[in-house]
């Protein structure tokens, strides 16, 4: 698809922009809230495997991820519109809430095992979401490869986790 097939104002393409900018981060910050509840304490005292990366890495990963998401449902929404890409946007917000149940579940509940469960659904909701939006728009399917390969890498860290512990 090389034009677009709705022409919002430009006051509009911001307003989306912010939205999923907006909607992004606040998964961000909510997930980042449950997790501080658990990671200085009961985090700190798991078993964990020699890959697992310093504390430190895991914000400005995120944020540069969710930045990423951000953009990419947005060229979604920039090419087709909330109408046209109903099904792409839906996959996107789903994918989005299995993202937070995570944290929820890792740190909030502390249920390792169904966390490590929900992961794996996260990661084909992922995949999923990467499919659909490549056909509408390719750079937005790619801005959410690093995604998929941060969230393999944490399924990988989880797994182990859960068997370790």
């Amino acid at each position: 698809m090389t034009e677009l097939a709705h022409n919002p104002s430009r006051r509009t393409v911001w307003l989306a922009f912010f939205g999923f900018v907006l909607a992004c981060f606040a998964v961000s910050a909510i997930g980042g809230a449950v997790t501080a509840t658990s990671v200085g304490t009961w985090y700190r005292e798991l078993n964990k495997p020699g890959f697992t990366p310093p504390d430190g890495v895991f914000a400005p990963v995120w944020t540069t991820l969710y930045a990423m998401m951000a953009v990419a449902a947005w060229r979604v929404w920039r090419r087709v519109g909330f109408a046209g890409g109903r099904n792409a946007l839906t996959l996107f917000g789903v994918q989005l809430a299995f993202n937070l149940a995570w944290s929820f579940l890792f740190f909030g509940f502390q249920a390792i095992g169904w966390a490590f469960a929900e992961i794996l659904l996260l990661w084909g909701l992922i995949l999923a979401t990467i499919r659909v939006f490549v056909r509408i728009d390719r750079a937005a399917g790619l801005l959410l490869v690093p995604y998929l390969l941060w969230v393999t890498y944490a399924a990988a860290l989880t797994g182990t986790i859960w068997h370790l512990n």
